[in-house]
């Protein structure tokens, strides 16, 4: 048997540079933190797949990795193949896409396929754009569609309150977010470039280099966000950011104790708020995600 983790992320940075025909070219600094689904593996005759909620068996992310690994790499062998599920689905977070990553990593040892890093790779990134960045985890900065991924020196560790509203996001948002933007809202990468420096030297990325493009539409996909900002500003007392394509928010705290003390300020009906921290590198290796 076989059991890892598949950890959620922040974007920290999130630019749209330009539209292509099919896609948006995206720079984006991204940062892995401890907020992790589980996935249990064990050797089988075919593919199995159950999930700890049942709205996301059909046609989940980690069953059609498995399927692609499998045929790509001339694999007979099967697998059972569990997950728990602990992340917010639909919120930003990149569940979904950290759980496939996840699932071609372990699965790649447990059949023992011989896939490269950069095959696999290869494989995350015809799953989706944000698979690839979770084969390396630690803070990366992702470039093109989201497939062009570079580790960066590891952000200073923060803790982070995530705060998801409990009711779902509408069906296709990311697609819908996207199509919303107009190119007056592109930027050039000043954003993640500056970021990047301030990591070099060591330092965390300043709040104010802290721009996630979406933040321009979410207001208009997610009724009620705008007043969700405003009451986890007043708790937390600071800049709160949009996580991915949300819709869930977040603060960067300095300290556990603060950011527990928010979340339990922020958790009822209308919210589920957690807490997590920043996921160095070798921390997300070590995990197995």
């Amino acid at each position: 048997m076989l059991t890892v983790s598949a950890p959620a992320k922040l974007n920290l940075v999130l630019e749209v540079l330009e539209r292509k025909d099919t896609y948006h070219v995206i720079a984006s600094i991204a940062q892995t933190i401890d907020l992790c689904d589980t996935l249990i593996l064990q050797p089988g005759d075919d593919l199995n797949f159950s999930c700890s909620e049942p709205s996301l068996v059909e046609d989940n992310l980690v069953i059609r990795a498995a399927h692609l690994l499998r045929e790509r790499f001339n694999v007979r062998a099967g697998a059972r193949i569990h997950l728990e599920k602990r992340i917010p689905w639909g919120a930003g977070l990149g569940g979904g896409s950290s759980d496939a990553a996840a699932a071609l990593q372990a699965l790649n040892r447990l059949w023992a396929a011989g896939a490269s890093a950069k095959q696999l790779e290869s494989l995350g990134a015809e799953l989706g754009s944000d698979v690839p960045l979770f084969l390396h985890g630690g803070t990366v900065l992702i470039e093109g569609r989201g497939e062009l991924v570079s580790p960066l020196a590891d952000h200073p560790a923060m803790h982070v309150v995530l705060v998801v509203p409990a009711s779902p996001p509408p069906s296709g948002k990311t697609g819908l977010m996207y199509r919303r933007l107009e190119s007056g809202q592109f930027t050039r990468g000043q954003f993640a470039r500056a970021a990047r420096f301030a990591l070099e030297r060591g330092k965390r990325v300043p709040e104010e280099l802290m721009f996630n493009v979406f933040e321009k539409v979410a207001g208009d996909v997610f009724p009620g966000l705008e007043w969700d900002r405003s009451q986890i500003e007043e708790a937390a007392g600071t800049r709160i950011h949009l996580a991915g394509s949300g819709p869930c928010l977040y603060a960067i705290l300095d300290s556990e104790a603060a950011a527990e003390s928010v979340a339990s300020r922020l958790s009822g009906s209308r919210h589920r708020a957690l807490t997590a921290r920043f996921l160095g590198r070798a921390r997300a290796e070590s995990s197995g995600a």
